[in-house]
């Protein structure tokens, strides 16, 4: 975005919200996709429904970004979408350098325990949008939009090129 002189601001997903509240000229949220179910619905990096959500409530648009080899026309909608449970280890410890090393010159690495041991932790490797919640489906045909009264997306449409 930078590169093309547009306004952009990296931003923790958990501070989203907050974020939407506090600049009402934000109007738009862009996130990617993973795959793309016939129906709109689409599968993203965890985190990304959460945002639809928030873009909702806050009144700003929620457009999702994917190229037509993320859509997956033989996926009628998101509940047919497995998604695929990441090792709970990935959240309950976390490895980097230990502060004293590195202000020594030492880069030893370390793995720190971040939850009490025995807790669990779920850890999904993504989350479904549903078509409902998305404004708009960008891809390099052009941009998708729901027919009036639709809540969900004609992607085949789409792909053949209607």
């Amino acid at each position: 975005l930078l590169t093309e002189e547009i306004p952009a601001q990296l931003v923790c997903d958990s501070a989203v919200s907050a974020l939407l509240r506090s600049d009402p000229m934000i109007r738009a949220i862009v996130v990617g996709a993973d795959r793309v179910a016939a129906n709109g619905d689409t599968a993203n990096k965890i985190g990304t429904y959460q945002l639809a959500i928030t873009a909702r409530y806050h009144g700003c648009q929620f457009i999702v970004a994917a190229p037509t080899t993320s859509v997956d026309l033989h996926t009628k909608s998101g509940l047919d979408i497995v998604i695929e449970e990441r090792n709970e280890a990935e959240i309950l410890v976390q490895t980097g350098f230990e502060r004293q090393g590195v202000l020594e010159g030492r880069l030893e690495r370390v793995e720190v325990q971040v939850a009490p041991v025995g807790t669990r932790a779920w850890n999904p490797s993504f989350d479904v949008t549903p078509a409902e919640l998305i404004s708009a489906i960008v891809t390099e045909r052009g941009v998708v939009v729901k027919q009036p009264g639709a809540s969900e997306f004609d992607m085949a449409g789409h792909m053949r090129g209607e």
